[in-house]
């Protein structure tokens, strides 16, 4: 069976250095806020080539965060509103509701299915004060008219990089090109722990401190609380993993691209939809994502061809029972692509034969 995505095998690479490094927590009694977390941020910084960042539980909880400290300090209000792409995953969705803010769902772009950035000025109102782009699947969501618009309506833009960890646009890392960005590294990231972790970024010292106070109780000081925050911390197992696995984000991004190119090249069946390549380092392929009308065949042909795939993500977000009064929207776009949409195996481990399956299969389809 080629799996959708061997995390056994990716981690066995690390297994080693994972092992000491859980191991040396352990042995140090320190389990939160300690030495270990001091030195992913740091690394991470320098990862990202500049700009301040801040390890949290989890990537919905980097999103919420960043909110939450723009309300505390009165960028926003409640019921403010912010623009993102509405066939994003739920969590982009969840951390704008979650804050008492107001979505406005913007259709994608299908040649990317990232957010159309020509509808965005048309849904800006007085009410609007943020962005949110989501750097789907990997690629990066990025112009110099998305600037231009943030500047002319002084808007903020919020990244969600919790699948483009490594992307760049013109060079710079995406999660240092808006005002702040939240990251997930959940273990099936491109950057993952071994459970739930995540982080923020920003290049705003003062945004920096008051996300880093609210995810540890409102509390800078000890017993002395600030703001009403949540706990919301990395532990210091997971940030020693991360700090195993990170030196090597870079390298595993090239192997993706490689895949990817080879799937580009090589699959030519006219049932099937490629996604574009875009600028020839700017995809870091989280996700091979194609298009077609006849996905539940496919995707059942390819399981009894011992080829596993996913589907992201089955039900947009304006569909869902959760969000009722979302739910007569008329999106059409992102209607088919969440119709249309399955996601082939693609990771740094998977060898030149099971790449190659994977494209003879599918053509015979």
């Amino acid at each position: 069976m080629i799996k959708f995505l061997d995390l056994q095998k990716i981690n066995e690479q690390y297994a080693k250095q994972i092992k000491q490094a859980t191991s040396d927590v352990i042995d140090s009694g320190w389990y939160l806020l300690g030495e270990q977390i001091n030195q992913f941020e740091k690394g991470l910084v320098q990862f990202q080539e500049g700009g301040n960042a801040i390890a949290v539980a989890n990537g919905l909880d980097a999103l919420r965060l960043i909110f939450k400290a723009y309300l505390e300090t009165g960028v926003m209000q409640e019921k403010d509103e912010v623009i993102v792409p509405a066939n994003t995953y739920i969590a982009s969705i969840l951390a704008i509701t979650d804050n008492n803010l107001t979505p406005v769902l913007v259709e994608p772009d299908l040649e990317n299915y990232n957010l159309d950035l020509n509808q965005i000025e048309s849904k800006i109102t007085s009410k609007t004060k943020a962005i949110m782009v989501v750097h789907l699947y990997g690629r990066v969501c990025w112009s110099e008219q998305l600037e231009k618009l943030a500047e002319k309506y002084n808007l903020k833009i919020i990244e969600d990089n919790a699948q483009a960890i490594g992307a760049r646009w013109n060079g710079i890392r995406t999660g240092n090109l808006g005002d702040a960005a939240g990251f997930s590294f959940y273990p099936g990231k491109n950057l993952g722990a071994l459970g739930d972790s995540g982080a923020v970024t920003t290049k705003n010292p003062q945004l920096s401190q008051v996300i880093r106070t609210l995810a540890n109780y409102g509390s800078s000081k000890k017993y002395v609380n600030d703001y009403q925050g949540l706990n919301s911390r990395m532990d210091e197992i997971q940030a020693a993993i991360l700090n195993v696995k990170l030196p090597y984000v870079d390298i595993e991004t090239r192997r993706r691209q490689e895949i990817a190119a080879y799937y580009l090249n090589n699959i030519k069946n006219k049932k099937i939809t490629l996604p574009t390549t875009g600028k020839s380092n700017e995809h870091v392929w989280h996700l091979f994502v194609i298009l077609t009308e006849n996905r539940d065949k496919l995707q059942a042909y390819l399981l009894e061809n011992e080829i596993q795939t996913l589907i992201h993500y089955p039900i947009p977000p304006h569909k869902q029972k959760c969000y009722p009064d979302f739910n007569s929207l008329s999106l059409p776009i992102t209607e088919k692509i969440h119709n249309q949409v399955i996601s082939l195996p693609i990771s740094p481990v998977m060898d030149d034969y099971e790449v190659q399956k994977v494209v003879e299969i599918i053509n015979q389809f």
